[in-house]
């Protein structure tokens, strides 16, 4: 009797089978609580541990080893949305079904606590800095810059599609580094590192300054009312700064704000203010 009791208490306290759609589960949880719970003891430690619960709750049938694998997943953590969180996610989720596994067997438990921590912490901030990069960085002005035709024509949908493209994008390229991160357990920064992620990666950031380009050069407006007569013959200083370089004054204020920013930091607010003070003042001196 006692041996069917022990039994069957093992095989009900035995690990569920951690499958992609509870990892695509996680990745969700975590996408739209991403920001819910910040703090600034833990960051966004909350919000990851939200997204893990289902997962742990599978793996963890003893009240003392699920109360555990909370702890694991409510210390320090921050990173980018997708890139960070995508892998992450799916990370934890990996390599927390090999704990339990382990800890089921009574085997010995290679997959400790700090490792998992360790490996959580060493690719938060690489992650999040090639997520910021290409997401905010890149992605959304392609979406912005496709739109805003549009919005100048006065379609509505050039005042929608950024934010519907972007978001969709998000939830996208997000769950495929959820499954991805899951898929590969503890080798997913080998994904970061293939050829084709890198060439990727590269060719997105190019495509980024050409789109930065054509914004400034196309809607940044800037030029000089300044005329005057030489020997009887008359100076229109627009028309010989375009002679030399077309699109020179735009260049020039893209340039003075950029230089503003790697000096002051990204102080938006007080930059504009700036800006417009001195387009006044060119204004009313006739220079512009």
């Amino acid at each position: 009797m006692d041996n069917n009791q022990s039994t069957l208490s093992n095989t009900t306290n035995n690990p569920e089978e951690i499958t992609h759609k509870d990892v695509s589960k996680a990745y969700l949880r975590w996408h739209f609580a991403n920001e819910i719970p910040h703090s600034f003891e833990r960051y966004l430690a909350p919000s990851l541990l939200w997204a893990m619960m289902p997962v742990l709750r599978k793996l963890y049938k003893d009240d003392d080893k699920l109360r555990d694998a909370y702890e694991r997943q409510l210390l320090f953590f921050n990173t980018q949305l997708t890139w960070g969180g995508g892998i992450i996610t799916g990370l934890m989720s990996s390599m927390e079904q090999e704990r339990a596994k382990q800890e089921h067997e009574h085997k010995e438990i290679t997959m400790t606590d700090d490792l998992m921590y360790n490996t959580k912490a060493g690719l938060m901030g690489a992650l999040a800095g090639i997520g910021d990069s290409i997401d905010s960085g890149t992605i959304q002005y392609i979406f912005i810059a496709i739109a805003i035709p549009w919005a100048q024509n006065g379609n509505p949908l050039g005042s929608l599609f950024p934010f519907i493209g972007f978001a969709l994008y998000q939830v996208l390229i997000g769950l495929f580094f959820a499954r991805q991160g899951f898929s590969t357990g503890r080798n997913a920064t080998s994904l970061m590192e293939s050829a084709g992620v890198q060439n990727a990666i590269e060719l997105l950031s190019i495509l980024g300054l050409f789109m930065m380009g054509i914004l400034a050069g196309n809607y940044v407006q800037v030029s000089s009312s300044l005329s005057f007569e030489i020997s009887g013959r008359p100076f229109v200083l627009q028309e010989t700064l375009d002679s030399i370089v077309p699109g020179l004054l735009p260049l020039v204020v893209v340039l003075g704000v950029y230089y503003y920013y790697s000096k002051k930091g990204l102080k938006v607010t007080r930059a504009l203010l700036w800006l417009t003070g001195i387009l006044i003042v060119l204004a009313a001196v006739g220079i512009l």
